[in-house]
Protein backbone atom coordinates (compact mmCIF):
# COMPACT_ATOMS: atom_id res chain seq x y z
CA UNK A 1 0.00 0.00 0.00
CA UNK A 2 1.35 3.38 -1.01
CA UNK A 3 0.03 6.67 0.34
CA UNK A 4 -0.49 9.35 -2.31
CA UNK A 5 1.19 12.44 -0.86
CA UNK A 6 -0.63 15.41 -2.34
CA UNK A 7 1.18 17.88 -0.10
CA UNK A 8 4.64 16.87 -1.34
CA UNK A 9 3.47 16.68 -4.98
CA UNK A 10 1.89 20.14 -4.77
CA UNK A 11 5.08 21.62 -3.25
CA UNK A 12 7.11 20.13 -6.11
CA UNK A 13 4.75 21.54 -8.77
CA UNK A 14 4.70 25.01 -7.16
CA UNK A 15 8.52 25.05 -7.36
CA UNK A 16 8.30 24.15 -11.07
CA UNK A 17 5.74 26.94 -11.64
CA UNK A 18 7.88 29.49 -9.74
CA UNK A 19 10.92 28.62 -11.89
CA UNK A 20 8.88 29.12 -15.07
CA UNK A 21 7.46 32.43 -13.81
CA UNK A 22 10.94 33.78 -13.06
CA UNK A 23 12.02 32.76 -16.57
CA UNK A 24 9.01 34.60 -18.08
CA UNK A 25 9.76 37.75 -16.04
CA UNK A 26 13.50 37.59 -16.87
CA UNK A 27 12.58 37.56 -20.57
CA UNK A 28 10.47 40.71 -20.13
CA UNK A 29 7.13 38.94 -19.76
CA UNK A 30 4.31 39.77 -17.36
CA UNK A 31 4.06 38.22 -13.89
CA UNK A 32 0.75 36.26 -13.73
CA UNK A 33 -1.92 37.99 -11.60
CA UNK A 34 -4.68 36.09 -9.79
CA UNK A 35 -7.52 37.94 -8.06
CA UNK A 36 -9.97 36.41 -5.59
CA UNK A 37 -13.32 37.74 -4.41
CA UNK A 38 -14.38 36.65 -0.93
CA UNK A 39 -17.88 37.42 0.30
CA UNK A 40 -18.63 37.14 4.03
CA UNK A 41 -16.68 35.29 6.72
CA UNK A 42 -17.31 31.57 6.17
CA UNK A 43 -14.56 29.69 8.03
CA UNK A 44 -13.86 27.19 5.27
CA UNK A 45 -13.78 29.87 2.57
CA UNK A 46 -11.45 32.07 4.68
CA UNK A 47 -9.00 29.15 4.99
CA UNK A 48 -9.16 28.27 1.27
CA UNK A 49 -8.58 31.85 0.16
CA UNK A 50 -5.71 32.33 2.64
CA UNK A 51 -4.06 29.18 1.25
CA UNK A 52 -4.57 30.43 -2.31
CA UNK A 53 -2.84 33.73 -1.49
CA UNK A 54 0.09 31.81 0.09
CA UNK A 55 0.27 29.55 -2.98
CA UNK A 56 0.44 32.64 -5.23
CA UNK A 57 3.44 33.87 -3.22
CA UNK A 58 5.14 30.46 -3.54
CA UNK A 59 4.59 30.50 -7.33
CA UNK A 60 5.81 34.07 -7.80
CA UNK A 61 2.38 35.37 -8.85
CA UNK A 62 0.86 38.74 -8.10
CA UNK A 63 -2.36 38.28 -6.11
CA UNK A 64 -5.27 40.51 -5.08
CA UNK A 65 -7.88 39.68 -2.44
CA UNK A 66 -11.13 41.61 -2.71
CA UNK A 67 -13.38 41.27 0.34
CA UNK A 68 -17.06 42.10 0.74
CA UNK A 69 -19.47 41.69 3.63
CA UNK A 70 -22.29 39.17 3.08
CA UNK A 71 -24.71 42.11 2.81
CA UNK A 72 -23.37 42.94 -0.67
CA UNK A 73 -26.08 42.93 -3.33
CA UNK A 74 -25.99 40.71 -6.39
CA UNK A 75 -25.74 43.83 -8.58
CA UNK A 76 -22.70 45.11 -6.67
CA UNK A 77 -20.94 41.75 -6.95
CA UNK A 78 -21.70 41.51 -10.68
CA UNK A 79 -20.32 45.04 -11.14
CA UNK A 80 -17.03 43.94 -9.50
CA UNK A 81 -16.90 40.85 -11.74
CA UNK A 82 -17.35 43.10 -14.80
CA UNK A 83 -14.55 45.35 -13.54
CA UNK A 84 -12.16 42.39 -13.20
CA UNK A 85 -13.20 41.09 -16.64
CA UNK A 86 -12.07 44.42 -18.10
CA UNK A 87 -8.86 44.79 -16.06
CA UNK A 88 -5.99 43.86 -18.38
CA UNK A 89 -3.60 43.39 -15.45
CA UNK A 90 -5.72 40.56 -13.99
CA UNK A 91 -5.04 37.31 -15.87
CA UNK A 92 -7.50 35.17 -13.94
CA UNK A 93 -9.86 35.47 -11.01
CA UNK A 94 -12.14 33.43 -8.82
CA UNK A 95 -15.29 34.15 -6.83
CA UNK A 96 -15.04 31.96 -3.73
CA UNK A 97 -18.10 29.76 -3.25
CA UNK A 98 -20.50 29.35 -1.51
CA UNK A 99 -22.10 32.79 -1.82
CA UNK A 100 -24.87 34.16 0.43
CA UNK A 101 -28.33 32.80 -0.39
CA UNK A 102 -29.59 36.09 -1.88
CA UNK A 103 -26.98 35.89 -4.67
CA UNK A 104 -27.51 33.50 -7.61
CA UNK A 105 -24.21 31.57 -7.85
CA UNK A 106 -24.77 30.40 -11.42
CA UNK A 107 -25.48 33.96 -12.57
CA UNK A 108 -22.16 35.09 -11.07
CA UNK A 109 -20.25 32.14 -12.60
CA UNK A 110 -21.66 32.93 -16.05
CA UNK A 111 -20.77 36.63 -15.67
CA UNK A 112 -17.05 35.77 -15.37
CA UNK A 113 -15.14 36.09 -18.66
CA UNK A 114 -14.45 32.44 -19.57
CA UNK A 115 -10.92 33.46 -20.61
CA UNK A 116 -10.25 34.48 -16.98
CA UNK A 117 -12.27 31.67 -15.36
CA UNK A 118 -9.35 29.86 -13.72
CA UNK A 119 -11.78 27.89 -11.51
CA UNK A 120 -13.07 26.22 -14.70
CA UNK A 121 -16.75 26.61 -13.73
CA UNK A 122 -17.99 28.68 -16.69
CA UNK A 123 -20.23 26.69 -19.09
CA UNK A 124 -17.81 27.38 -21.96
CA UNK A 125 -14.91 25.81 -20.06
CA UNK A 126 -17.10 22.94 -18.84
CA UNK A 127 -18.31 22.30 -22.41
CA UNK A 128 -14.80 22.44 -23.90
CA UNK A 129 -13.54 20.07 -21.20
CA UNK A 130 -16.30 17.55 -21.94
CA UNK A 131 -15.27 17.26 -25.60
CA UNK A 132 -11.53 17.33 -24.89
CA UNK A 133 -10.68 20.85 -26.08
CA UNK A 134 -7.99 22.96 -24.33
CA UNK A 135 -9.53 24.91 -21.43
CA UNK A 136 -9.34 25.59 -17.73
CA UNK A 137 -10.28 22.35 -15.97
CA UNK A 138 -11.84 22.72 -12.53
CA UNK A 139 -9.18 22.45 -9.88
CA UNK A 140 -10.11 19.34 -7.88
CA UNK A 141 -10.58 16.96 -10.87
CA UNK A 142 -7.42 18.35 -12.46
CA UNK A 143 -5.53 17.81 -9.20
CA UNK A 144 -6.67 14.18 -9.10
CA UNK A 145 -5.54 13.63 -12.72
CA UNK A 146 -2.14 15.09 -11.83
CA UNK A 147 -1.77 12.74 -8.85
CA UNK A 148 -2.70 9.71 -10.96
CA UNK A 149 -0.11 10.74 -13.57
CA UNK A 150 2.68 11.59 -11.10
CA UNK A 151 2.26 8.26 -9.32
CA UNK A 152 2.11 6.35 -12.61
CA UNK A 153 -1.25 4.79 -11.74
CA UNK A 154 -2.67 2.85 -14.70
CA UNK A 155 -6.13 4.03 -15.76
CA UNK A 156 -6.49 2.63 -19.29
CA UNK A 157 -9.30 0.07 -19.42
CA UNK A 158 -9.71 0.15 -15.65
CA UNK A 159 -13.12 0.21 -13.99
CA UNK A 160 -13.46 3.57 -12.23
CA UNK A 161 -16.32 4.25 -9.82
CA UNK A 162 -16.99 7.87 -8.92
CA UNK A 163 -19.09 8.48 -5.82
CA UNK A 164 -20.94 11.77 -6.22
CA UNK A 165 -22.27 13.75 -9.18
CA UNK A 166 -21.58 17.39 -8.28
CA UNK A 167 -20.77 19.93 -10.99
CA UNK A 168 -17.48 20.68 -9.22
CA UNK A 169 -16.08 17.14 -8.84
CA UNK A 170 -18.25 14.15 -9.81
CA UNK A 171 -19.43 15.12 -13.30
CA UNK A 172 -16.15 16.63 -14.59
CA UNK A 173 -14.18 13.74 -13.06
CA UNK A 174 -16.34 11.22 -14.95
CA UNK A 175 -15.86 13.12 -18.20
CA UNK A 176 -12.08 13.35 -17.76
CA UNK A 177 -11.62 9.70 -16.82
CA UNK A 178 -13.47 8.65 -19.99
CA UNK A 179 -11.39 10.71 -22.39
CA UNK A 180 -9.01 9.05 -24.84
CA UNK A 181 -5.77 10.00 -23.12
CA UNK A 182 -3.79 9.26 -19.98
CA UNK A 183 -4.91 9.60 -17.23
CA UNK A 184 -8.23 8.46 -18.64
CA UNK A 185 -9.45 5.76 -21.02
CA UNK A 186 -11.28 4.18 -18.07
CA UNK A 187 -14.69 2.52 -17.94
CA UNK A 188 -16.57 4.93 -15.70
CA UNK A 189 -19.57 4.40 -13.42
CA UNK A 190 -21.04 7.32 -11.47
CA UNK A 191 -22.84 6.36 -8.26
CA UNK A 192 -24.88 8.60 -5.98
CA UNK A 193 -27.54 8.56 -3.25
CA UNK A 194 -30.11 6.91 -5.56
CA UNK A 195 -27.82 4.17 -6.89
CA UNK A 196 -29.39 0.84 -5.80
CA UNK A 197 -26.24 -1.35 -5.92
CA UNK A 198 -23.62 1.14 -4.84
CA UNK A 199 -21.59 -1.26 -2.67
CA UNK A 200 -21.51 -3.92 -5.41
CA UNK A 201 -20.32 -1.34 -7.95
CA UNK A 202 -17.52 -0.24 -5.61
CA UNK A 203 -16.40 -3.82 -4.97
CA UNK A 204 -15.77 -4.27 -8.72
CA UNK A 205 -13.82 -1.01 -9.08
CA UNK A 206 -10.11 -0.79 -9.83
CA UNK A 207 -10.26 2.92 -8.95
CA UNK A 208 -12.68 4.57 -6.52
CA UNK A 209 -12.94 8.36 -6.41
CA UNK A 210 -15.04 9.28 -3.38
CA UNK A 211 -16.60 12.75 -3.56
CA UNK A 212 -19.89 12.19 -1.80
CA UNK A 213 -19.40 14.48 1.23
CA UNK A 214 -20.26 11.82 3.80
CA UNK A 215 -17.59 11.10 6.46
CA UNK A 216 -16.28 7.50 6.56
CA UNK A 217 -18.80 6.43 3.91
CA UNK A 218 -16.42 4.04 2.10
CA UNK A 219 -15.68 1.03 4.31
CA UNK A 220 -13.40 -1.98 3.82
CA UNK A 221 -16.25 -4.23 2.61
CA UNK A 222 -16.74 -1.86 -0.37
CA UNK A 223 -13.15 -2.10 -1.65
CA UNK A 224 -11.47 -4.97 -3.47
CA UNK A 225 -7.85 -5.97 -2.85
CA UNK A 226 -5.39 -3.82 -4.79
CA UNK A 227 -7.83 -1.01 -5.58
CA UNK A 228 -6.76 2.63 -5.92
CA UNK A 229 -8.81 4.91 -3.64
CA UNK A 230 -8.89 8.70 -4.03
CA UNK A 231 -10.63 10.50 -1.16
CA UNK A 232 -12.03 13.93 -2.05
CA UNK A 233 -14.14 14.34 1.11
CA UNK A 234 -13.33 17.16 3.54
CA UNK A 235 -16.04 17.33 6.19
CA UNK A 236 -15.36 19.18 9.44
CA UNK A 237 -16.23 16.94 12.38
CA UNK A 238 -16.09 18.03 16.04
CA UNK A 239 -12.89 17.05 17.88
CA UNK A 240 -12.37 18.35 21.41
CA UNK A 241 -8.68 17.31 21.33
CA UNK A 242 -7.91 19.85 18.58
CA UNK A 243 -7.26 23.53 19.22
CA UNK A 244 -9.69 24.41 16.44
CA UNK A 245 -12.37 22.18 17.93
CA UNK A 246 -12.69 20.14 14.76
CA UNK A 247 -10.77 17.92 12.36
CA UNK A 248 -11.12 17.17 8.67
CA UNK A 249 -12.65 13.81 7.87
CA UNK A 250 -12.64 12.16 4.45
CA UNK A 251 -15.30 10.07 2.75
CA UNK A 252 -13.13 6.95 3.25
CA UNK A 253 -12.67 5.09 6.54
CA UNK A 254 -8.93 5.30 6.05
CA UNK A 255 -7.62 2.95 8.77
CA UNK A 256 -9.68 -0.03 7.63
CA UNK A 257 -9.62 0.65 3.87
CA UNK A 258 -5.90 1.50 3.46
CA UNK A 259 -4.52 -2.06 4.02
CA UNK A 260 -6.54 -3.32 1.02
CA UNK A 261 -5.34 -0.61 -1.39
CA UNK A 262 -2.44 -0.42 -3.81
CA UNK A 263 -2.65 3.40 -3.55
CA UNK A 264 -4.75 5.63 -1.30
CA UNK A 265 -4.94 9.39 -0.73
CA UNK A 266 -5.30 10.58 2.88
CA UNK A 267 -7.37 13.44 4.33
CA UNK A 268 -5.86 15.89 4.96
CA UNK A 269 -2.76 15.98 2.75
CA UNK A 270 -4.09 14.18 -0.33
CA UNK A 271 -6.36 15.86 -2.86
CA UNK A 272 -6.72 19.16 -0.92
CA UNK A 273 -3.25 20.63 -1.62
CA UNK A 274 -3.56 19.57 -5.27
CA UNK A 275 -6.77 21.57 -5.69
CA UNK A 276 -4.97 24.83 -4.94
CA UNK A 277 -1.97 23.68 -6.98
CA UNK A 278 -4.25 23.14 -10.01
CA UNK A 279 -5.61 26.67 -9.62
CA UNK A 280 -1.99 27.89 -9.78
CA UNK A 281 -1.45 25.86 -12.98
CA UNK A 282 -4.56 27.44 -14.50
CA UNK A 283 -3.34 30.92 -13.49
CA UNK A 284 0.01 30.28 -15.18
CA UNK A 285 -1.86 29.17 -18.33
CA UNK A 286 -3.99 32.35 -18.13
CA UNK A 287 -0.87 34.49 -17.82
CA UNK A 288 0.65 32.78 -20.86
CA UNK A 289 -2.66 33.05 -22.78
CA UNK A 290 -2.24 29.31 -23.38
CA UNK A 291 -5.87 28.47 -24.17
CA UNK A 292 -7.47 31.75 -25.19
CA UNK A 293 -5.89 34.75 -26.86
Amino acid sequence: MQIIDGKATAAEIKKEIAAEVEQIVAQGGKRPHLAAILVGHDGGSETYVKNKVLACEACGFKSSLIRFEDTITEEELLAKVKELNEDDDVDGFIVQLPLPKHIAEQKVIEAIDYRKDVDGFHPINVGRMSIGLPCYISATPNGILTLLARYGIETRGKKCVILGRSNIVGKPMASLMMQKRYPGDATVTVCHSHSPKLKEECRQADIIIAAIGSPNFVTADMVKEGAVVIDVGTTRVPDATRKSGFRLCGDVKFDEVAPKCSFISPVPGGVGPMTICSLMKNTLSAGKKEFYK
